[in-house]
């Protein structure tokens, strides 16, 4: 199923609004992840907007399609996507990572609303979303499962078990996605534990595998479309093709862009991406 043009233009505003109030909590904050959580805005506003349009209402049903962002460092970006959605408000969100708050720098299904499972020690949250399908699928029950996991998450053996046990158990409404946004803590992932290809692993593991570009929200959606109509008994992984501070060019050009401090020049390129991602959000309206 094709996206029309105006559900295009929707998505991507939609992006442009979750980048934008990313930026801003953590601009407040003063620090934090901004490269892995701007990889990852266009796949949660196909998510969020067009494929699993959650709200507080649905959210609040046991009967529904389940999401689990396993690499919980990009949580600031899943919580402007929850506080669009209608979760929270602005203040809620710019409490992110304050004494006393309900947002802490990784997701907590205990404090923050709209969080399926409390992630933050990598190679856990594919796990517990593994079973959260394999729950599903006992049940027979029509609904998905969703999980985030990053590239260099995967350098964890606990990811490759839960992959196995998928695959093993045939979850075909189990959809991974993998954050390829080719950097990790330390580093670059080819020189940390080089990953090699990710769409023949996972085939090898076996799953129905597609590699798409992450930054075109059209061609996320025909993706996961395309996985959900297949016959095939398989669990599926799309493997996004990301740039670690995707979406804000003075992000993306800083080689060291996993976790910020930024300095007084990096505040002010921040600050002025938040006014030009508002412009454009006001001129498109």
């Amino acid at each position: 199923m094709a996206l029309s043009e105006s559900r295009r233009n929707e998505l991507i505003r939609f992006a442009k609004e979750i980048r934008m109030n990313t930026l801003e909590c953590l601009n407040h904050l003063g620090f934090g992840h901004y490269g892995g959580s701007l990889s990852v805005v266009e796949v949660l506003a196909v998510l969020y907007k067009e494929v699993m349009p959650m709200t507080p209402d649905e959210f609040a049903k046991k009967d529904r399609d389940y999401f689990v962002l396993s690499k919980g460092h990009a949580g600031p970006a899943l919580y402007s996507t929850l506080h669009l959605k209608g979760f929270f408000d602005k203040e809620f969100l710019l409490s992110l990572n304050q004494n006393g708050t309900h947002l802490p720098s990784h997701p907590d299904r205990n404090l923050t609303p709209g969080i399926d499972m409390t992630t933050g020690s990598l190679g856990q949250g594919i796990s517990a979303a593994t079973g959260i399908a394999y729950g599903q699928k006992i049940k027979d029950a029509p609904y998905y499962t969703y999980t985030i996991v990053g590239d260099g998450e995967l350098n964890e053996g606990q990811c490759w078990e839960a992959i196995q046990f998928a695959s093993h158990h045939q979850l075909n409404r189990f959809i991974v996605f993998v954050d390829d946004n080719k950097k990790q803590l330390d580093g670059r992932t080819a020189d940390i534990c080089n990953p090699l290809d990710f769409v023949e692993k996972f085939k090898a593991f076996g799953f129905e595998t597609l590699r798409v570009d992450g930054q075109d929200v059209e061609a996320i959606f025909e993706a996961i479309e395309q996985l959900k109509q297949s016959t095939l008994p398989f669990p599926k992984c799309i493997v996004l093709d990301t740039v670690k501070g995707q979406g804000v060019k003075g992000v993306e050009q800083i080689e060291a862009n996993h976790h910020l401090r930024p300095t007084p020049e990096q505040k002010e390129m921040l600050n002025q991406a938040v006014e030009q991602l508002r412009e454009e959000l006001e001129v498109g309206s």
